[in-house]
């Protein structure tokens, strides 16, 4: 973890679950770090868990995912006062309630603006960044296991449009990949596929499959051993599952 000493990696979603998470532990290894939430009150909140001199390196700033001008106002400040982005990690997530068959059209745009979109615009930001300073950093996304697989759960799971928003985060990571070298760079992705994990979202899907479930901890540890691979190692596809799970 020598080489991000210092380095700037920012989280997007940062304000609760795994996000809040990857957050302190990015922090404590010594990173500065700036966590984008649409709140950002909780943000703030969290940096009083952290000492003195972690809390000196971690800055919380206003961010929408889903909203172009918003991640545009983000990423500017972030390039004007840290002069560049060396870790992204594309946490922040959406999943409402509903059948795909009958929701509102507005509720599936939210849910793939935020998923997909809001991780192809932070993306490009932060990969201009690194290529403009010959910086061979890491770009991470939290994806699902729904993004490889859609279990059959013997009551109704109100996934709709996540698990496609899920599936198309497991192409992009491989376009990247390819895009990355194609571009002459050695920058990293790295998508990462939990199983359930305890959010707030999670309690009825753990009336069809079961208590056993991950926590927010279990990911940010997978996210430190990706960033902490020596540079010639690249971990494509990550997926972490609890002993037990039925999906």
């Amino acid at each position: 973890m020598d080489r991000w000493q210092n380095r700037v990696a920012v989280v997007t979603g940062a304000s609760a679950g795994i996000g809040a998470a990857i957050f302190k532990d990015l922090a404590k290894a010594g990173l500065i770090v700036i966590g984008l939430a649409r709140r950002v009150d909780r943000v703030e909140e969290l940096k009083k868990s952290l000492t003195a001199d972690q809390r000196s390196r971690v800055h919380a700033y206003k961010c929408d995912v889903s909203s172009e001008e918003s991640v545009n106002s983000a990423f500017e400040w972030i390039i004007q006062k840290f002069g560049g982005v060396d870790i992204l990690v594309n946490n922040a997530g959406l999943l409402l309630d509903g059948n795909l068959s009958t929701m509102p059209i507005a509720d599936i745009r939210r849910v793939l603006d935020t998923n997909v979109m809001g991780v192809v615009h932070c993306t490009q930001h932060a990969f201009k960044s690194m290529k403009d300073r010959s910086f061979d950093g890491h770009i991470l996304i939290v994806n699902s296991i729904l993004g490889h697989s859609i279990p059959i759960f013997p009551t109704h799971v109100g996934f709709n449009i996540y698990p496609s928003s899920k599936y198309a985060l497991t192409a992009i990571t491989e376009m990247y990949r390819q895009e990355f070298k194609g571009l002459g760079t050695k920058i990293k992705i790295t998508s990462i596929s939990p199983g359930l994990v305890e959010t707030d979202m999670v309690e009825d899907i753990k009336k069809d499959i079961g208590p056993v479930v991950l926590n927010a901890q279990d990911i940010s540890d997978g996210v430190m051993y990706a960033i902490s691979t020596p540079p010639h190692v690249q971990v494509h596809e990550l997926t972490i599952k609890p002993i037990g799970e039925n999906m």
